[in-house]
């Protein structure tokens, strides 16, 4: 049989205060937290630039090696003189 759940006890005045430096460090994680946050949109944001810059690349590679296999056709097999 389930048995009810145990009540806390109610902070009264004479109970401690929450330590300075647990409050120093939960506000230096949070901020932590949020500068990964931040990275992180701005790295997925940049992404689409990577890719298409990429992407302009490697075709402007396909394209200089087409040119260059061209030119090395025409100059062995005369088809164009």
């Amino acid at each position: 049989m389930a048995e009810p759940a145990s009540q806390l006890p109610a902070l009264g005045e004479e109970s401690p205060s929450l330590d300075p430096a647990a409050i120093e460090h939960a506000y230096i994680r949070q901020r932590a937290r949020r500068r990964r946050r931040v990275a992180h949109r701005e790295y997925a944001r940049n992404s689409n630039a990577r890719f298409w810059v990429m992407l302009a690349v490697l075709s402007l590679i396909t394209v200089l090696i087409g040119l260059a296999a061209f030119h090395e056709i025409q100059t062995n097999f005369g088809v164009f003189q």
